[in-house]
């Protein structure tokens, strides 16, 4: 029996796939139903998706207005730095502050917390928590296709789909307005995403449950319809970034990365943002340190599939070092393994990333894993078409003493994203497709994709009202970035900006 299967199961797995009707789901919470799972035919799933739609009506998705007595956003980021690196929170302020955008990357909490006031309908499934548009990108199966899919599931967690589909296009109604489109033209991106969204879903609900377990988007086969409905410039500018994601591999890594002394390769230090463990450490402090990781990494190595197990262990522990990444993350603690295979040109880079409690877990209910590591590559694992060979979880006491949940996966391997500062209006249309129609696959393999189907029907009544929402959230989200501004020219936030 596989490490997974002996942990505990997510509530979603059990909420999954129409197959009990989305029963545990309705109850708000991440536990696993008790009992025998329920199935649901398809008529009863499409009634149960009119039924909800006849309660939450589409059109009252159009609506956000700041709830009276709402919170202040920067007591949530003051929150969450509690946790963090203090030396490290700085830089995350400072990654936020550049743009109303880079403000929203790293404001997941602060709109979790909004949307716990909007209406759903009752319909949940794994959700990523943080699905804007720069958490789409590209990374290799392991039988080597370029795959697109949602790459970052920090938050990850049991709640209401609809949560997903609004963060994403607010970043694209977000994302336009940083890049300067016109308002018809975010709007264009923002239906274009959403009815892509609601199109695949209705596939999917016309789907065997094994159909809809093997989709996935393969780049080199959507290539060329990708490329007939943008520029030619801008085509051969995807070209470079397909190429550019097949370069980004542990190989590469090495080559920038790392560095020869007296005859052994070592991570180049890069302070703040890389900083080798030798120079965190010094003395028998250093020693345990290095200790430590040694049997993090044996200890980890259990929670992988027998096959992948043996992989791991041919590989054996250079150096490691912390490592700054992403905007929203910056503060948790991250750290990059340099591996060696069976000499120096077989290196294999480890990423080790701070798991905490979702965003989602206090306004949809708890987890039901007690590691939030586990919790990660469980949701990951559940919405990806395929996920890094490397993928497992542990828990880990600090030096300060703290147990803290971490998760593990290749640092590199062929990962690339396109930058929405490189879109034009038609390219960002095209991409919300791409971007909404993952995001559909990814819920319908753990949710009820026929009710929800059901739900969304067949006209642009949800689209549209998405598109209301989205306007009026972008215009809060530029209130909440202004004070965060507003923090940080008061000293009441303190951030370090350029890094």
């Amino acid at each position: 029996m596989d490490n997974e299967q002996r942990g505990e199961r997510s509530g979603s797995a059990e909420a999954g796939n129409g197959a009990d009707g989305g029963a545990s789901s309705e109850r708000g919470r991440n536990a696993p139903p008790s009992g025998v799972i329920a199935h649901l035919t398809p008529e009863e799933r499409t009634a149960r998706g009119k039924a909800a739609r006849n309660e939450v009506p589409l059109e009252s998705h159009a609506t956000f207005a700041p709830a009276d007595g709402r919170f202040d956003p920067i007591d949530l980021l003051e929150e969450q730095a509690k946790t963090r690196v203090p030396e490290l929170v700085p830089i995350r302020h400072g990654r936020m502050a550049v743009s109303p955008f880079t403000f929203y990357r790293g404001a997941a909490l602060i709109m979790a917390a909004d949307l716990a006031g909007t209406p759903t309908s009752g319909l949940h499934a794994q959700i990523c928590g943080d699905a804007h548009l720069s958490n789409f990108g590209l990374f290799a199966s392991p039988e080597r296709h370029l795959i697109f899919d949602i790459n970052d599931f920090d938050e990850t967690s049991v709640g209401p789909w609809e949560w997903d589909v609004k963060r994403l296009a607010a970043s694209l109604e977000i994302g336009g307005r940083a890049v300067g489109f016109k308002d018809k033209d975010r709007r264009t991106a923002v239906l274009a995403g959403v009815k892509s969204y609601r199109d695949t879903m209705r596939s999917f609900a016309a789907m065997t449950n094994l159909e809809v377990w093997y989709a996935h988007i393969d780049m080199e086969e959507m290539l060329p319809t990708i490329k007939a409905n943008i520029p030619p410039k801008r085509a051969k500018l995807l070209d470079k970034v397909l190429a550019k994601a097949k370069s980004r591999d542990s190989a590469q890594a090495y080559g920038k990365l790392t560095e020869e002394v007296d005859g052994q390769p070592r991570i180049i230090s890069q302070p703040p943002i890389i900083v080798p463990i030798r120079e965190l450490f010094e003395g028998e402090q250093r020693q345990r340190a290095e200790v430590e990781i040694a049997q993090i990494l044996r200890s980890y190595r259990r929670t992988l599939a027998t096959d992948r197990r043996h992989l791991l262990e041919e590989y054996r522990m250079i150096e490691v070092a912390r490592k700054v990444v992403g905007v929203g993350s910056v503060g948790t603690r991250a750290w990059i393994v340099l591996m060696l295979g069976r000499d120096d040109s077989d290196p294999l880079f480890l990423q080790v990333k701070e798991a905490e409690e979702s965003v989602l877990e206090r306004f949809a209910g708890k987890s039901s894993y007690s590691n939030h590591g586990q919790r990660v590559v469980a949701g990951q694992r559940l919405m990806q078409a395929t996920s890094d060979i490397f993928l497992g979880w542990d828990r880990i006491a600090g030096y300060d003493g703290v147990q803290r949940d971490f998760y593990f996966r290749q640092f590199r391997d062929w990962k690339g994203s396109i930058e929405i500062e490189g879109m034009v209006p038609k390219g960002l249309a095209v991409y919300a497709r791409l971007c909404g129609g993952t995001l559909a696959r990814a819920h319908a393999r753990s949710g009820d994709r026929i009710a929800i189907a059901s739900y969304l029907g067949k006209s642009d009544a949800f689209d549209q009202a998405i598109a209301e929402f989205s306007v009026a959230y972008a215009d809060q989200n530029e209130r909440d970035y202004q004070a965060m501004q507003s923090a940080i020219g008061s000293g009441r936030l303190e951030a370090e900006t350029g890094l």
